[in-house]
This record gives C-alpha cells, sequence and structure tokens, in this order.
C-alpha cells in the first residue's frame, strides 16, 4: 500500500491513463498546427505578419485553447487506447481472476478523471480567456474580422429607470447618432434627453452634441439645450457590441457578471455567452461519463482486437461532440435554454455510461 492509499496498480493505471491522454493531445494537436500551418501559409508570408506574433501571439494561444476545447475527446480516446491495450494483453482478466471487482478495478479511473476535470475546469475558467485575447486579436487582424464594428436600433437600460437609445453607434469614431437618454419614475417619464449625436471618450464618460432636455413636472414641461454636455453613463460600447468570439475571452466570474448585467439591461443575443458558461461546468461531468463509457467498452477482449474498440470509441466520442453542436444550435435559436442544451449530450451518455458499465466484465 502506497501514501494515499494507492496500490501499485492503481498507479500504473493512473499513470497509463494521465500518459497516454497527454501523448494523444501531443500527437493531435501537433498535426492540427501541421494542417493549420498549411492552410494559412499565405496569410503567414504576409510581410506585415512577424514570426513573433505568429509564434507567442497565435500558436501559443491556440495550442492550449485547442487541446482544452477538445479535452473530453483526448480523454475518451485515452481510455479507449489503454484499456483497450490493456485487455489485449490479458491483464485486466488477470486482475478480475485475482478477486478484483471492476467497481475496484475503476477507481484509479476516477481519480485520472477527476485530475483531468479539475485542470480543464481552471484552463476554461481562468487561464485559457485572457490568452484568448490575444489570439482572437490576431484572427481579427489578419485572418477574418470578426469584431462588431457598428450596431443600429439600440435600446437598453442603463440603470433601474433609465433607458437609452442609439439609432447607430460606430465604434471605429466612438460616435453615436440620434441619441435619446428617458429617465422614469414609477411608469412615469420625467426628463428625456435628445441628442443629435454622442461621443464616448473614456470609462463611463460620454459627451452629448446638440442635445435638448425636457424635464417634466406634471402639466409643466422645462426645456433646456446646448452645444456640448459631458455627461456619465454607465455603459461601455462593448456592452452592446457583441461579438461571438468575445465569451471566450471572458474568465467564468466575468462571465457571470456580464450574463447578468446584460439580462437586466434587456439586451439579447446573448445565448452564446450563456452557452459557453454552462459549458465550462458541463465538461467537468463529461470527463468522468466519457472514462466511464471507455473503460466499460474497451475493458472485453473481443476477436477484432484494440482495433475494434477504438473504432467504436471514435465513432461515440465523435458523435458526442457532434451532438454538443446540434444542441447549441437549437439554444441559439431558441428552441431550448442555455443550460439545457449544455447539458444534454452528458444526460443522454449517461445512460448510455450506465447501461455500459453494468454490461462490463466482473
Amino acid at each position: 500500500m502506497n501514501k494515499y492509499g494507492l496500490k501499485r496498480i492503481d498507479r500504473y493505471i493512473i499513470k497509463q491513463f494521465l500518459g497516454t491522454y497527454l501523448f494523444t493531445i501531443a500527437l493531435i494537436i501537433s498535426v492540427s498546427v501541421v494542417f493549420d500551418i498549411n492552410e494559412k501559409i499565405d496569410k503567414f508570408l504576409n510581410p506585415e505578419v512577424t514570426l513573433r506574433e505568429i509564434v507567442f501571439d497565435y500558436y501559443m494561444n491556440f495550442i492550449p485553447y485547442f487541446a482544452n476545447l477538445f479535452s473530453p475527446l483526448f480523454t475518451f480516446i485515452a481510455v479507449i487506447f489503454f484499456t483497450s491495450r490493456l485487455a489485449d494483453h490479458s491483464e485486466i482478466i488477470a486482475m478480475l481472476s485475482n478477486g478484483m471487482s471492476f467497481h475496484r478495478l475503476m477507481a484509479p479511473y476516477w481519480i485520472s478523471a477527476m485530475i483531468i476535470a479539475v485542470a480543464t475546469f481552471i484552463l476554461n475558467a481562468f487561464v485559457i480567456p485572457p490568452a484568448n485575447v490575444s489570439r482572437i486579436a490576431f484572427q481579427n487582424k489578419y485572418f477574418r474580422n470578426r469584431a462588431v464594428e457598428y450596431v443600429r436600433n439600440l435600446q437598453l437600460e442603463v440603470e433601474p429607470g433609465v433607458i437609452a437609445y442609439f439609432d447607430r453607434y460606430d465604434d471605429k469614431s466612438r460616435m453615436g447618432y440620434h441619441f435619446s437618454l428617458e429617465h422614469f419614475e414609477d411608469k412615469k417619464l420625467i426628463s428625456r434627453l435628445t441628442s443629435g449625436s454622442i461621443k464616448y471618450d473614456t470609462l463611463y464618460n460620454w459627451t452629448v452634441i446638440d442635445y435638448m432636455i425636457r424635464d417634466f413636472d406634471g402639466m409643466y414641461e422645462h426645456v433646456s439645450s446646448g452645444n456640448r454636455k459631458d455627461t456619465t453613463l454607465m455603459i461601455v460600447p462593448s456592452d452592446f457590441l457583441i461579438s461571438v468570439d468575445d465569451c471566450e475571452t471572458m474568465t467564468t466570474p466575468e462571465l457571470s457578471t456580464y450574463i447578468n448585467r446584460q439580462k437586466k439591461r434587456g439586451i439579447g443575443n446573448i445565448q452564446t455567452f450563456e452557452i459557453e458558461y454552462h459549458k465550462r461546468f458541463a465538461a467537468i461531468m463529461a470527463a468522468f461519463i466519457l472514462t466511464c463509457i471507455g473503460a466499460s467498452l474497451s475493458s472485453r477482449k473481443v476477436k477484432g482486437g484494440m482495433g475494434f474498440n477504438i473504432g467504436i470509441g471514435l465513432g461515440l466520442s465523435f458523435s458526442y461532440i457532434l451532438f454538443t453542436t446540434i444542441t447549441s444550435t437549437f439554444a441559439i435559436n431558441g428552441y431550448v435554454t442555455p443550460m439545457v442544451a449544455a447539458w444534454i449530450p452528458n444526460i443522454l451518455y449517461t445512460f448510455i455510461a450506465i447501461y455500459l458499465y453494468r454490461k462490463a466484465p466482473n
């Protein structure tokens, strides 16, 4: 018995599991990088693109992002591969013949899955989002610009009882046009500011240009106007210039705060952010579910050898990823809630895992 209650066989399986997991990541990432370079070689040969930007701004951030994104797939492949090898060499049969139950055999698998799940969550929640800022900025600059730089017909709640409206906002010039700001108390309009344009300065600081303010007091109305007026609005352009990539640049606490703030302001089109938020937690459970499926499926020695188990494993893992993509699309289109979309694949594959676990050899 080793410290922490781990036996030699436990350490052996954990070492095989995590070693195969890391080897799978290194192998697939290497192939992915080669294909990515081949696809983008014409962009990289642009004189404006420096080697430092390619290596440090793009690939040093692309590799951990890609590895973590497909961590459930790598986990599944690793379990299928090394467990099939154990079964093919009759090592699992020897363990079970010596009185070890399959439930006990799974203990080091659960420990390994927990290590991967915790590491994946920490990377997803706190480490990779800041790194994605450089990667996405590089992609927007040299590949395809997916940043949202203008918006039309925008209405949002700045704070309780204060509603702002932009006919159009252009982020390049930091100018908004045909702007209005309405104050309500007890559902009654008490003040309305209108201006031909408004300019964003710094954090929460705006300048209204050619403005008119109408204050209402019962049946009376007071009107004032001017050319320029500095004002404080508790909004910034990033609150309404929403890009699909923005959710990948936020840590999990930032993502939660952003979602809650946008909901209070009545801003729509945040399903992508909600899906990203719930997927980060669903990925924790996915590591355990796919580990259970992989171990249960590949623990039997079959006539087809390792290739048969690996083939089935790859089919199930790719179907899991495909199903995740489909449910995310349903959430974006409003057919299901983002939380349901993130967890439906886990719920379905939990039943598959339970079935295969009960069918596993004992």
